[in-house]
């Protein structure tokens, strides 16, 4: 079963994503962050108009391989991005798992990519909440100093092309998603209580 953890930055994906590989056992569930397929590191994006958060900035072609390798049961040779150094470090093999949980802001850019899950999660905490999250983050694991964070941490406002706003879960038809016929996505409104 594949399944993709998506949502802005700082919105608990990781933390998500870390709870299920625990309750489900590392033996049966392996995890992907869709960070791993930045195209540049923390340097080369300094001169860049964009940041992590474009499609542009990231190997989403590979990605799209690597999902679609996965979901028919291929190991892939995957590409580590490692945030506390801001580079990319010695990729790793993956072999497929009964479950593969994909985690990030890009996991469903494309339609191709989409096609892969058979179950989506976009987490939506409160935004009070995801901003106090993304500056602790990025300031004890990413080191970056808090008075850039005052600067970046808006919202990543994603292409409304490739939003998935549900409230309930919707299956996608079998003509959208040729590798898995019953695909859902689930919208998490609130983490936590205010």
């Amino acid at each position: 079963m594949m399944l993709a953890v998506v949502g802005d930055s700082a919105a608990g994906k990781t933390t998500i994503t870390a709870g299920l590989v625990e309750a489900l056992g590392p033996d049966r569930c392996v995890s992907i962050s869709a960070d791993d397929y930045h195209r540049f590191d923390r340097a080369e994006r300094r001169g860049k108009p964009f940041t992590p958060l474009h499609p542009d900035c990231n190997y989403i072609d590979i990605l799209e391989q690597h999902l679609q390798l996965l979901a028919t049961g291929h190991p892939i040779l995957k590409p580590v991005y490692d945030h506390s150094i801001g580079r990319r470090v010695r990729p790793e093999l993956v072999e497929p798992k009964d479950f593969i949980i994909v985690h990030g802001l890009l996991p469903l850019h494309s339609k191709l990519a989409r096609a892969c899950f058979d179950v989506t999660v976009f987490l939506d905490p409160p935004e009070e909440i995801r901003r106090a999250w993304k500056i602790n983050r990025d300031t004890v694991t990413r080191a970056t100093p808090r008075t850039r964070l005052w600067r970046k941490s808006s919202p990543a406002k994603p292409n409304p092309r490739n939003t998935f706003d549900l409230s309930e879960p919707t299956p996608t038809s079998s003509s959208d998603s040729p590798l898995s016929q019953h695909a859902t996505t689930h919208r998490i409104r609130r983490c936590l209580p205010n």
